[in-house]
């Protein structure tokens, strides 16, 4: 069932972990925002289907986030992208700090990235908009970008400008077109001719194996 379904309310509370729970009260606790993002919001709002792992993103910063989390087994995942995994009672969590991508010259990741106090501004340099969306229990799920909206209408659809997006990284036409193969989404725009190409190793990829 679906958020636009009449059985399927995404208004409703979602049900969190308490490992989850503990990490937003403690850094609400401390002064800073923190919400869940990922897949886990997504498939929610999209079928209330079970998270397989849980990401939250902060405007505390990552040195913050350690100094929060002291006592807690703390892996510095990603610390350069500003990701530390705090490990609550044996559930992983990634912890992000807000922030927005630099260039990437390598089509695959960013050179750089600049921390940010704003969740707008770090929800808007994610790939697309059903992946561009927050949630906290005081707010519900945060949506800037229409994925709500794209989820029920089962469109895969970029933030902001698609060949930009593409480009930035030579792997998200191949996730498109996952999501559009798992879930029977379409993708916004389908005929551009690199896609097209893609497809058809995506389905010949997919007979083969």
């Amino acid at each position: 069932m679906r958020c636009s379904s009449p059985h399927w309310r995404c208004d409703l509370m979602m049900k969190l972990p308490p490992q989850v729970n503990t990490a937003f009260e403690m850094l609400e606790a401390a002064g800073y925002e923190a919400y869940l993002v990922g897949g886990a919001v997504r498939d929610y709002v999209r079928d209330n289907s079970p998270a397989k792992d849980w990401d939250i993103t902060t405007n505390a910063l990552p040195e913050q986030v350690e100094e929060i989390f002291t006592g807690y087994h703390l892996i510095e995942t990603g610390l350069k992208h500003g990701t530390v995994t705090v490990v609550i009672d044996q559930e992983p969590l990634e912890i992000t700090t807000y922030r927005v991508d630099g260039d990437y010259s390598d089509h695959r990741h960013p050179d750089s990235v600049s921390f940010t106090r704003s969740l707008k501004d770090d929800l808007e340099r994610r790939d697309f908009t059903m992946n561009a969306l927050a949630y906290n229990p005081r707010t519900g799920v945060v949506d800037f970008v229409g994925g709500k909206v794209d989820i029920a209408g089962d469109l895969v659809r970029c933030v902001g400008d698609p060949d930009r997006r593409f480009q930035e990284d030579g792997l998200r036409m191949l996730r498109a077109l996952r999501f559009a193969s798992v879930y029977g989404m379409t993708i916004e725009g389908s005929g551009h001719p690199q896609e097209q190409a893609l497809a058809q190793r995506y389905r010949c990829g997919a007979h083969s194996g």
